[in-house]
């Protein structure tokens, strides 16, 4: 009976600290549910940024951080906007009308970004460019190389017209998809003085097909600018440095943005896993640290909107901080952990970026988890924009699935205790730097950005995802690869590479394929106002 007495006494200590422990994972689990239900709910319509959508987003986590106790770090209280800019927008008042039939704009019919915003009319007779009149240009009739800008040569043929007393032009049986022509809107070009519009295949048969046509042209633009808001709470230990977790809330809306895996589909993105999971995973982590006692460090919680659009809340928000990223000891990012599968594991990124990383997550990732690392700091997610600052990072990710960037990315797809686990690796990692000095930066290779161009080289450039003008701009340079050792340099824009004009960022990974290892070339940049050439070796 006394063993047994005593047996017990040594195993209520270990009894109570279990049940307490499954007490917490309960109410984690239920609070991860909570949050990732709503945001992925049909009431917040994809939370597309600039939309009621995402700004009922923000609202809650802006609500679920001062319920945890955390000061507001935003420039109106938890809340941070910022503009993301979208080039031209046709508006409402663009129409054509050929032969009284009225067509749609943006897929039958698109203003060409250099159009004068006018209007034109005419009775046209096709292959019949005459002064005073619309002009039709088809596109089948031009000369054009492989490697040919279609844009410039529109323009050229375009102001030619203009010169020659043409009073509007448009362009048909050009090979270009109405999705690849809208993206045309966001290149700044000086305008013509005439009306100039492209249209599609469609119309381009009524066009072939015709002996004479009565035309009504007119171009209008809107100014294509939304407003994101990141979402930014504090936690103030009076320390020196300042540890930030940061995961993005944004997502796809109805797809308006082209950046759908199911273009065909308008209905509600829900985005689940992308990323309402990061972002509930961020406000439990910060329930939890509020209430511990890891007081060595400051934390920052950041929820980042318009990373679907090329990083724009996150690149703000190092901009902006009203804590200057040089104090940062380190940033943690979680980009879709809500699909965490025994058969491919959970991914880290970013070991690279300190020395003290692969010691310390072997020491906190259990061995029961397959786990597949990467040294790179960068990559299509915010810890990128930290990166490039020399703050030390970590990404968290699941991996891609099925669902990814599609309607059917739902709240009953999470798998709860997967992403728990996930949750507890980073409080755990963060639990053990809690004895440590702030940590030490490192320089990684780049990892280049998913497209749909199958490349072996790089030129060891780091993008701005969110440059909106001709070209690609760069953000940062990789030392002892090809764009150092030229000579290239940040904020230089890259707008030829070899043969191959470049006028976003697909451009360039698709001109990069065409490229294998030795290979020699060359690149040109726009340097301020100049434009300079540079001879490189992949």
């Amino acid at each position: 009976m006394k063993h047994t007495t005593c047996l017990l006494a040594l195993l209520l200590p270990f009894t109570t600290q279990l049940n307490a422990q499954k007490k917490a994972d309960r109410k984690t689990l239920g609070n991860l549910q909570t949050h990732i239900t709503y945001l992925a709910s049909d009431k917040l319509e994809g939370r597309r940024t600039g939309t009621p959508g995402e700004q009922l987003a923000a609202e809650y986590i802006a609500s679920q951080m001062k319920l945890a106790g955390l000061s507001p770090a935003g420039d109106s209280g938890y809340l941070q906007t910022f503009l993301v800019s979208e080039g031209k927008l046709i508006a409402t008042t663009s129409h054509l009308t050929v032969n009284r039939s009225t067509l749609t704009p943006g897929e039958q019919f698109i203003p060409l970004p250099f159009s004068a915003q006018k209007s034109a009319k005419g009775d046209v007779l096709p292959d019949v460019n005459e002064p005073d009149n619309i002009w039709l240009f088809n596109v089948k009739d031009f000369e054009m190389s492989p490697h040919a800008d279609p844009l410039e040569i529109y323009r050229q043929n375009a102001r030619e017209a203009a010169k020659a007393g043409a009073t509007g032009v448009i362009f048909y049986n050009g090979t270009e998809t109405p999705k690849e022509v809208q993206k045309w809107l966001s290149i700044p070009v000086e305008p013509l003085k005439i009306p100039v519009m492209w249209v599609n295949s469609e119309i381009s048969k009524v066009l072939d097909d015709a002996e004479d046509l009565r035309i009504d042209m007119q171009v209008d633009f809107a100014s294509g600018r939304r407003t994101g808001t990141n979402v930014v709470g504090h936690i103030d230990n009076k320390a020196a440095s300042t540890i930030v977790i940061g995961a993005h809330f944004d997502h796809l809306g109805h797809g308006e943005d082209h950046n759908s895996l199911a273009p065909n589909d308008q209905t509600i993105h829900h985005g689940a896993d992308d990323n309402a999971s990061g972002t509930a995973a961020l406000l439990e982590l910060a329930r939890q640290l509020k209430a511990s006692k890891l007081e060595k460090y400051n934390y920052l919680f950041v929820a980042f909107s318009g990373e679907e659009l090329g990083l724009f809340g996150s690149k703000y928000f190092t901009e902006h901080s009203t804590i200057p990223p040089s104090s940062f000891n380190y940033m943690i990012n979680m980009d879709m952990i809500g699909r965490l599968d025994p058969a491919k594991g959970l991914e880290v990124a970013g070991i690279g970026t300190s020395p003290v990383w692969p010691a310390l997550l072997q020491q906190t990732i259990p061995a029961s988890i397959r786990t597949t690392y990467d040294s790179s700091g960068t990559g299509p997610s915010d810890h990128t924009s930290f990166y490039l600052k020399n703050v030390p990072v970590l990404f968290f990710f699941t991996g891609t699935h099925s669902d990814y960037h599609k309607p059917s990315d739902e709240a009953a797809k999470i798998n709860y205790d997967g992403e728990l686990t996930v949750l507890k690796v980073v409080y755990e990692l963060v639990e053990k730097t809690n004895s440590m000095e702030k940590l030490a930066f490192t320089k990684t290779r780049d990892k280049q950005t998913s497209t749909s161009a199958r490349f072996t080289v790089t030129l060891g450039i780091m993008p701005d995802y969110t440059w909106q003008k001709p070209g690609v701009k760069v953000d940062g340079v990789s030392d002892n690869k090809p764009a150092s050792k030229a000579g290239i340099l940040a904020n230089d824009v890259i707008i030829e590479l070899g043969p191959h004009a470049i006028v976003n960022l697909e451009d360039y990974m698709q001109a990069l394929s065409g490229f294998k290892k030795g290979d020699k070339t060359t690149v040109k940049v726009r340097r301020e106002d100049s434009e300079k050439v540079f001879d490189i070796q992949f």
